[in-house]
């Protein structure tokens, strides 16, 4: 173990310094004739990674590498010949590679990443029956505070207020007493979520929403407050905002698959102008 402890140290060294080329191939582990050299692991260590971490890291590789060649040997006298035959596999694998690589290539030079908004408004409009809501969902504030917090009935008249100066006295009565305040007034929440956190039962959330838009509760520590601001109920189109980067991806999709069938018709034409290839009946 000192000796391949010192061998894996010296590698090292040579690896991270770059100072010194390795002029023959040392030995690290051998399976049957398979045989691992120190010349193999150079691209595994990390730069400026401690000697000590760097013994781990070959060892890992070391033991991983064994059991590979292993179950290599194994697949090897137990599959039939047909079974082994993967040549066909494999050159439709590298055949996939290089199409994709080119592909994404061509991607990267060609594609039009910019959305315009109006472009989004338009595919949202056009498709609303594909985003709906499968919750019921809000736009609200939620605030909890202690039994024992002074004037609550300010507390009642700030938070059912749109008035700034409100919503000023709001902020620093929950600032200084609430254990919880959560302004979700610009932004959408899960309405069910929501109700986990009040001691109260709703039976039908969608009727509660269309013809309330505060809940007050309290139990034997908190009061608790809920305003509702705006609401959409499961089944409705989800609002704009909350799926404009899913259609922004869709849209980028679309071009992809546009810019890449482009590339395949442009290629079959020009090869097919140029007889490059022939169909037999």
């Amino acid at each position: 173990m000192l000796r391949f402890a010192c061998l894996i140290l010296f590698f090292v060294m040579l690896s991270c310094k770059n100072e010194v080329r390795l002029t023959q191939e040392k030995p690290v582990a051998r399976v049957l004739d398979k045989t691992l050299s120190a010349a193999d692991m150079k691209g595994i260590f990390p730069e400026g990674v401690s000697a000590e971490d760097s013994i781990q890291i070959a060892r890992n590789f070391i033991e991983k590498w064994v059991r590979k060649q292993l179950l290599l040997n194994k697949a090897e006298l137990n599959l039939t010949e047909d079974e082994k035959d993967v040549k066909e596999q494999i050159e439709n694998y590298r055949s996939s590679l290089l199409i994709y690589k080119y592909e994404q290539s061509l991607l990267k030079q060609k594609l039009d990443t910019t959305i315009r908004n109006e472009e989004i408004e338009a595919y949202y409009n056009q498709n609303t029956s594909n985003f709906l809501l499968n919750r019921d969902i809000v736009k609200s504030i939620y605030i909890k505070v202690p039994r024992s917090a002074p004037e609550i009935y300010k507390l009642r008249q700030w938070y059912r207020s749109d008035d700034p100066a409100s919503i000023n006295s709001l902020e620093a009565y929950c600032f200084q007493y609430a254990e919880t305040y959560d302004f979700f007034n610009e932004s959408w929440v899960d309405f069910s979520g929501l109700l986990e956190k009040i001691p109260v039962q709703i039976g039908n959330p969608g009727n509660f929403l269309h013809y309330r838009q505060t809940i007050e509760a309290s139990d034997s520590v908190y009061y608790y407050f809920v305003r509702v601001y705006d609401y959409a109920l499961k089944g409705d189109p989800s609002p704009f905002e909350l799926v404009k980067n899913d259609i922004e991806k869709i849209i980028l999709n679309k071009r992809k698959i546009r810019l890449l069938n482009e590339l395949e018709t442009s290629i079959y034409s020009d090869a097919q102008n140029r007889g490059q290839f022939t169909l037999y009946e």
